[in-house]
């Protein structure tokens, strides 16, 4: 049993890929950090939450086991604790997606071999790190194969006789194409995550989790964000509505003393060019202002 705490836990994967982004996000969110001696403990300095620097591969165990509430984790890693639990055993849960670390787990096969589809795999050698994924995958479609557990250097199995075809994360597809393969399918599709542990949480628990999941999602959602302020003949609402790529419907204020003008505020995506202004402008827009968007909170 984990001792009772009165600071929120959150794991983060201490370097690779999804490293930085998950620290940057936080601090997006308001979140202040003092790291340790040995930089594996992040102390919160201006709210009680901590970040745990930890492989990957632990933080779903880590979730399991009460030792953190909320994980940043790539779903992949995710997934494959989920289908390789023990029936009925507690599992860590899905949050919220997050927007970054964007890959996807896909067969691959040698190029000018005989491994055109997925239905040539069958009876053939598969080498993967994700053995609970390939192993659901191949069950789900019909196919009969062997999976071949290696931790690294899963491009070179073929070349190496020690498989057939590969199953492995892939961003470009540079690394394939460096090893002479290519793709057969996708298995997965993979970002990272917000994860929660299947442990119940109640009171003032309870309460920093949702709130510091809403002040991710506000984070997340000021990316890309411009607030474009203007003014505007009434008639012309309907066309600029329709011209400007407006996350939602646009606040409309009638102006005083003028009653054929409005003051229109729309939330935009980074999209938001010059050449938008000037489209306004030929609308009768005037006083166009486009303003970063540093943070919101719905």
């Amino acid at each position: 049993m984990i001792a009772p705490r009165d600071r929120l836990r959150v794991a983060v994967q201490k370097s690779g890929r999804l490293a930085e982004a998950s620290l940057s996000l936080l601090g997006r969110a308001g979140l202040a950090f003092r790291a340790s001696r040995d930089r594996l403990f992040l102390y919160g300095e201006n709210l009680p939450i901590d970040v745990l620097l930890v492989r990957d591969d632990d933080i779903p165990g880590l979730l399991v086991e009460g030792s953190c509430e909320l994980g940043i984790v790539g779903r992949n890693v995710l997934e494959e604790y989920r289908l390789g639990a023990p029936a009925g055993a507690a599992l860590p849960a899905e949050r919220q997606a997050l927007g970054f670390g964007g890959c996807r787990l896909s067969l691959a096969a040698p190029d000018g071999g005989a491994i055109a589809s997925i239905g040539d795999l069958d009876g053939l050698r598969i080498a993967t790190s994700y053995p609970a994924l390939v192993g659901d995958w191949l069950a789900r479609n019909g196919i009969r194969a062997d999976v071949v557990v290696l931790n690294g250097s899963v491009e070179i199995a073929p070349r190496l006789g020690k498989a057939d075809a590969i199953c492995d994360l892939v961003s470009s597809g540079a690394t394939l194409a460096a090893n002479q393969l290519h793709e057969i399918d996708t298995i997965l599709r993979s970002e990272a995550v917000l994860a929660a542990g299947p442990l119940p949480q109640t009171g003032l628990r309870a309460e920093q989790i949702e709130r510091l999941c809403a002040r991710i999602e506000g984070a997340r959602s000021s990316d890309g964000a411009r607030l474009l302020m203007m003014q505007a003949p009434r008639t012309a609402l309907a066309a600029i509505t329709r011209l400007l790529p407006m996350r939602e419907s646009p606040s409309v204020l009638s102006l005083d003393g003028l009653p054929d003008d409005i003051a229109v505020q729309a939330l935009c995506n980074g999209a938001l060019d010059w050449q938008h202004l000037e489209d306004l402008k030929r609308l009768g827009a005037r006083g166009l202002m486009v303003l970063n968007v540093e943070r919101m909170l719905a």
